[in-house]
Parts: structure tokens; sequence; C-alpha cells
């Protein structure tokens, strides 16, 4: 992905230099804790319900100055650039599709933890889209842990990562996802899973069209691209996440939709980048 040297997002709030300290689970240790980190990597909407009602302690940490690293700033510049592809995108898209206006997202940079309205953002969460204050919560850690632990390298993958969790932004824009959770808070568990993959997986779509138009209009796709981002998915699909963590693949507990699936409502909006298109909710076969 050609992204050094371009334009960058004034939408970025960089918590980075103010230490959060680690984010502690109430309740949750041992082995527990460590299948609670694989499945919240999945980049959920809210990692507090991976948690139960006691979510995660983020809270404001030390307070202690962090240093950032050479790598560290290269990592935001490149978040930054990616986002503002994702802004002049979705103004687009939403203007010429369904006339109307795009208003962005703020993206949180952040070191450890810090504290949202969704609960704690730490590294054990992953990223995350919170709808209670419009923000994306990100520690560029995360893209380490893509790379080396969950086997998904590449610039792309981890502009994929990104274009899924402002995809969130884009349903709650479009009042998909305050409805969805609102019906989510009154079912059943396995009802509400259902619900969930519906919205992480049109949340891929969404990251599809992202795709579509960075190669089309904004031309900064180069070879091997869409294979990082359709290998992130795959990657991160719950039933691939669940055996890596050591357990037999439960349907009734994902979340977020398997490895196939993730990787065909991607391949979706790639093809046509059209919202038509991303409408999970009516899909009788996702």
């Amino acid at each position: 992905m050609q992204w050094r040297g371009r334009r960058e997002s004034s939408n970025i709030e960089d918590r980075r230099r103010i230490g959060g300290g680690a984010a502690r689970a109430g309740g949750i240790g041992g082995a527990g804790m460590i299948v609670v980190v694989l499945l919240a990597l999945l980049l959920g909407v809210d990692p507090s319900q991976l948690l139960g009602p006691g979510g995660l302690d983020g809270g404001g940490g030390s307070g202690h100055p962090v240093e950032l690293t050479a790598a560290d700033e290269a990592e935001g510049k490149f978040v930054s650039v990616v986002l503002a592809d994702t802004e002049e995108i979705w103004t687009r898209v939403f203007k010429s599709q369904i006339g109307r206006t795009y208003h962005p997202a703020t993206l949180v940079l952040f070191k450890d933890a810090t504290p949202s309205p969704c609960g704690g953002a730490s590294e054990a969460t992953g990223p995350f889209y919170c709808p209670g204050d419009k923000k994306v919560y990100l520690d560029t850690g995360f893209f380490t842990t893509l790379r080396d632990r969950l086997g998904a390298g590449g610039d792309f993958a981890a502009a994929y990562v990104v274009a899924h969790e402002i995809g969130h932004h884009v349903q709650d824009e479009l009042g998909i996802l305050g409805q969805a959770n609102e019906i989510r808070q009154q079912v059943s568990e396995a009802e509400s899973n259902a619900i969930s993959v519906r919205i992480e997986l049109q949340a891929d779509c969404l990251s599809g069209i992202w795709a579509h138009e960075a190669a089309q209009s904004l031309g900064v796709v180069e070879k091997g691209d869409f294979e990082e981002a359709l290998n992130a998915a795959h990657q991160i699909g719950d039933d691939t996440l669940q055996r890596n963590a050591g357990q037999r693949p439960m349907p009734h507990t994902f979340t977020h939709g398997t490895s196939e699936q993730r990787a065909k409502w991607f391949m979706i909006g790639l093809r046509s980048g059209m919202l038509a298109d991303c409408d999970t909710f009516q899909a009788e076969d996702l």
C-alpha cells in the first residue's frame, strides 16, 4: 500500500505519551483470561461484552510519560493516512450513493490502556469502535500481534483493521449499529451473538468498499494488498481463533463470523463497491 508522504487525518487523538498501565479484567485469570484475550482480538465493537458485566477496568493508569520510538511514530503516521483515506472515500460514497453527508470518526491512539465509554481499552481488547463517543480505539501494538501471533502481516492487513473499525462508524452513521445493539439487549445470548455476527460481517463488507475505492479512486493499492486483507479476515474468524486457543469451534458462541464468512463479505464489498450489497441483515446465507 502506498501511504508514505501522503495526507494525514486531523481526527487523531494521540494518548500514547501518557502511560496507561495494564488494564485488569475483573474476576478472570489464568487460562480463562488467555482465551478471552484471543477472542477479544477479533476486532470487536464493545470489548466489555466478552468479559461480562464487570467489563475491563481500563482506569486512567499511572499517567507516567512514555517515550515514542521511531516505529511508534511511523505507525501513527500510517494510521493517520489510512484514516484520511477512509474519510475521503466515505464522504464520496455517502454523497454519491445515498445523498448524505458523512461525519468522520475520531481515532484514539494509545499505549497499554486508556478509558472509553465502552469500557477500558487495552492490548487485550484489540481495536474497537465505541458508539458512546464515536471513536475508534487502537493500540498500534496490535499490528505486531496481528503479524506475529495471528499470522496476518502486511500494511494492507493493518489498514483493513482500521477500515473495519471505521465500518462500524459507518453503521453508526446510518443508524444500523444503534438499532442492532438495541435489539441485542432484548433477546437471548445466542440470538444476540447471531446479530453480532451480522454486524461484524457487514463491517467487513464495508471495509471491502474502502478497499475497492482505495484501488479505483485513490490508486494506492499495490500487488498483493488484497491478499493481505483476505488473509487477515481468515485469521481472525471465530472458528480459527477458537481452534488456535485450543478449543473446539462452538458456532453458538460466534460473535464475528467464521473465517470463510469474513473473507466472503470483504470480497462482496471489494467487488461491488456498493452499500446496498452489504446488507447482511437481509441475507439468508451468510
